[in-house]
């Protein structure tokens, strides 16, 4: 297939670049710089003259705290841009999958919620990737729009590499204990996404990888893993105030994963464990 990705210098993007490569794809990679999804002409042009069969749309507006007080720009970029994606896409009947995010919950579930489950974001962050969803839906024939969350790579800022850094200077470090969710390795998400765009199960798809945990004990795991004496300190979220409002309790269920016969990724701490075999002297 040819396929383009937004966002391709991003945490995500780069390993999922690669892995559509080695998979034998013809891969456009375009980095913000290259293409500002913001300006419709020039989305337009790129893929009507390109003319992938598949667009996978990374590029995203993610500083959630920032978005709070830059709602414009947040809203411009996750929604107008991801409208300009979609209406190029439909003009030459490619196939749309729009990466989204946990956030379109308002977290006070007791439950993990399925793709059919009511959104109800309470951030601006959250609320602009809903607004991107609509515009995708709106505007494409053929989408997908998978949701995701607390994503970690080998590419950018996440919060693996904060606490190996954190773990570096300090001997106790204190981490949230009453945020629930579902870790989420960029590698394991670029692999279900590469198997997604070749089929034709449009729709909404939760795909984070499987388990869950809080903050506190993914911080638990990853020193476990790398085997460094650091004391863990749980507290509350309230403790750590923040501008945009976090899902207290985001775990997503993989209904449609499940209902389309496509493989699951696997649980959270065996992807957790790979990535610090594979990059722990990196950083």
């Amino acid at each position: 297939m040819k396929i383009i990705v937004t966002g391709a210098s991003g945490q995500l993007g780069k390993d999922l670049v690669s892995i559509l490569m080695k998979s034998g794809h013809e891969v456009l990679g375009y980095s913000r710089q290259e293409l500002d999804i913001t300006n419709q002409y020039l989305c337009e042009s790129i893929i009507c003259s390109q003319r992938p069969d598949a667009i996978i749309h990374c590029a995203a507006y993610t500083a959630v705290d920032m978005a709070e007080t830059d709602a414009d720009q947040a809203y411009l970029v996750n929604g107008v841009g991801s409208r300009n994606i979609a209406v190029a896409a439909e003009k030459v009947n490619a196939k749309v999958c729009y990466i989204s995010t946990d956030y379109v919950f308002d977290g006070n579930s007791s439950m993990a919620y399925n793709e059919y489950d009511n959104t109800n974001p309470q951030s601006i962050y959250g609320k602009s990737k809903r607004a991107g969803e609509y515009l995708v839906q709106t505007f494409s024939s053929r989408y997908f729009i998978v949701r995701t969350s607390w994503v970690y790579g080998c590419h950018g800022n996440n919060f693996v590499k904060t606490m190996m850094k954190l773990g570096t200077e300090k001997s106790s470090l204190k981490v949230v204990n009453d945020q629930i969710g579902s870790p989420t390795y960029t590698v394991d998400l670029a692999h279900f996404l590469e198997g997604l765009i070749k089929t034709e199960y449009y729709g909404i798809f939760h795909a984070s990888n499987t388990g869950f945990c809080s903050w506190f004990e993914f911080a638990q795991a990853i020193f476990e893993e790398l085997k460094w004496d650091i004391e863990l300190i749980p507290c509350t979220t309230s403790e750590f105030p923040r501008p945009a409002p976090r899902p207290k309790y985001s775990m997503m269920d993989h209904m449609a994963i499940r209902t389309s016969g496509l493989n699951d990724l696997r649980h959270w701490k065996e992807a957790l464990r790979e990535f610090i075999i594979q990059n722990k002297n990196n950083f």
